[in-house]
């Protein structure tokens, strides 16, 4: 058994367990003391580890109630809440109005009540042990509890990216541990029946532009007040685009004192540094860092440190040399924490899929809207329009996907989703195991929403959300937490209110919060419609690793596993100029190799200490 880093909790049903779960937990806790809290019967119901600053517990009679996270609810609040709950049924309506990224926790009459944000960021999981379904908010407390080991289908999935679609994205990697689906919440009762419970529906798209606008206002405002306040020093990405400037200008109308990083890459067309001075001159108090890329750890630096396992592969070895070297910048300015603009992209503005239904309810305003998108896209006429009269169903799109893995993608975005595609270093074996999955998926799935639209919509943001819960597991261990305030429920639901075609239109970049931060974040900034890259520190940082990229292509763990063909991973990691896919789905390798790796280590660096502290015989 080994220690599970950071901040974790597991939640017990209130059912006598064998004692060895007990006995599991604390060694997993190790070398802390494990935190244990008791049902109203005085059995265990939460253990693991956290601070009082990540979650609050409070007693209300027989009722136990907790929030894990970032809650407008400090424990007196959460105490009066907690006086309305008589049943599990009623949960949901006592914390009504409460904001922020955070699970809730609760036993009640014997049942135990758990879930976590609908953004996706806070995960629960779940896994059979001894005989009771056990939940935790990270799979990998789950994997070390019951012994489990990746399990090699759903790593192959993985090789796929963000572009793995609902209810496959987010599905936790070790045999036997099932992810709940956000928006959901898992319900154990005295019997040990355990049920699902849908706790949140997607808010209707209605609202006008200028009452959305003030929506998201207010939600963003209060997302960031939540989490900085007067005179405190607050970290903060300030790229020069719109999301991380307006989080910055929300953070100065708090009253927090702000020290704010750029970064400043090498391209002669870059303007990411004149418009972050831009902004930090209209600033109040606020240190500027401006980081030239050239004195920055390059991109994949340290590629052949390992670190702590995360719940999953992640993205992270591209810049995570550059950004601990930003952290500890703001670390030694006194910031106790860092704003990041992550999520805004997916949050504030639908995908293109909206066109199916405009062009049904408002075949003129489609038809303007389809034509714009066709002239900045230069998407092919045909196809455009083969795409737009296809009413194919969620299940029978998820059939077709599974047939398409290793096809081009499709030339205009405009289905259910991007469409999973697997790289050209997949295996035969991982390419099958993927088809097995899409299709049992196709068999049961029910789409995130019947307007396909809006279903592209919300799994977007569940993909912003999942990305940004191991950011900030990541930077907690790093020493300086990262808030992501685009990713809180409250902030998602004023976006999702809006009506589509006016949260995006082909004519303008983020209308809505272009008008939401209208009057706040200078009209300079909110009228950008350019977006900057750093493909030539990309490049270079490959160029860089290449010997550890040579040493992984002979010894590669993905080849081990059997989701990756030993001569073609070869191929494109010596030759990655050569690619005919593209970043992400080498970002995605690289990470699942990463990972892979990390577990590895992790693994043998527990056993090693195991050994060392274990007793000798007289």
């Amino acid at each position: 058994m080994h220690s599970t880093p950071g901040c974790w909790f597991v939640v017990l049903p209130d059912r006598d367990l064998h004692p060895r779960v007990m006995a599991r937990l604390r060694e997993t806790a190790r070398p802390d003391t494990l935190r244990v809290v008791p049902h109203p019967s005085g059995r265990p119901w939460l253990a693991g580890r956290w601070t009082g600053e990540e979650m609050t517990v409070c007693t209300a009679g027989a009722v136990r109630l907790a929030v894990a996270g970032t809650c407008s609810l400090d424990a007196g609040q959460l105490a009066v809440r907690a006086r309305r709950i008589g049943d599990p049924a009623h949960i949901e309506a006592a914390l009504s109005g409460a904001h922020g990224c955070f699970h809730v926790i609760a036993s009640v009459a014997g049942h135990t009540y758990v879930r976590g944000s609908h953004s996706g960021q806070r995960r629960v999981f779940r896994a059979e042990v001894e005989g009771g379904t056990v939940c935790a908010d990270r799979s990998l407390t789950l994997a070390r509890l019951t012994g489990a080991a990746p399990d090699t289908a759903r790593l192959a999935l993985h090789l796929a990216g963000g572009r793995v679609p609902h209810p496959l994205a987010g599905g936790a990697l070790w045999g036997g541990v099932y992810g709940v689906q956000p928006g959901q919440a898992l319900e154990s009762g005295p019997d040990g029946r355990v049920r699902t419970r849908v706790w949140w529906q997607p808010p209707v798209a209605e609202l006008p532009p200028a009452e959305a606008a003030a929506g998201l206002r207010e939600a963003l405002r209060r997302a960031v007040a939540l989490r900085v306040g007067s005179g405190e020093v607050a970290g903060a990405d300030l790229s020069g685009g719109m999301d991380s400037t307006s989080l910055c200008f929300l953070a100065a109308e708090a009253g927090a004192r702000l020290v704010a990083v750029t970064l400043d890459w090498s391209a002669p067309t870059n303007q990411d540094r004149a418009y972050a001075d831009h902004a930090a001159a209209r600033l109040p108090g606020i240190e500027h860092l401006v980081f030239p890329s050239a004195d920055l750890p390059g991109h994949f630096s340290g590629l052949d440190v390992r670190g702590e396992p995360t719940d999953e592969p992640t993205a992270a070895p591209r810049d995570r040399a550059q950004q601990r070297h930003l952290a500890e910048a703001m670390l030694t300015r006194g910031a106790g924490l860092r704003l990041s603009g992550h999520g805004g992209d997916q949050v504030v503005q639908p995908p293109p899929a909206y066109l199916h239904a405009l062009l049904r309810h408002s075949p003129t305003t489609g038809l303007r809207h389809a034509a714009g998108r066709r002239a900045r896209h230069r998407w092919p006429l045909g196809a455009m329009v083969r795409a737009l009269v296809d009413g194919r169903s969620y299940a029978a799109w998820l059939t077709q996907a599974a047939e398409h893995l290793i096809a081009p993608a499709a030339p205009t975005p405009l289905g259910w989703g991007p469409g999973p595609r697997l790289p050209a270093w997949a295996s035969a074996q991982a390419v099958e195991l993927c088809r097995e999955q899409l299709r049992a998926a196709a068999h049961r799935a029910e789409p995130l929403h019947r307007d396909r639209g809006r279903h592209a919509w919300i799994a977007m943001v569940r993909q912003a959300g999942r990305a940004a819960g191991p950011l900030s597991h990541r930077a907690a261990l790093a020493g300086l937490p990262a808030h992501t305030p685009f990713c809180d429920d409250a902030v998602i639901d004023a976006a999702l209110a809006a009506r589509p075609h006016e949260a995006s239109t082909p004519w303008s970049y983020k209308p809505l919060l272009a008008a939401a931060m209208n009057g706040l974040v200078p009209d300079h900034i909110l009228c950008r419609t350019t977006k900057d890259h750093c493909g030539a520190e990309w490049r270079e940082g490959l160029r860089r690793q290449r010997r550890t990229l040579a040493a992984w292509a002979e010894d590669s763990r993905l080849v081990a596993a059997g989701v990756a063909d030993a001569d073609e991973l070869r191929r494109a990691l010596l030759s990655p100029q050569l690619l005919t896919g593209g970043a992400p789905e080498l970002e995605a390798t690289l990470g699942a190799e990463a990972w892979l790796r990390d577990l590895e280590h992790h693994d043998a660096r527990h056993d090693a200490q195991e050994k060392d502290v274990a007793p000798t015989s007289p």
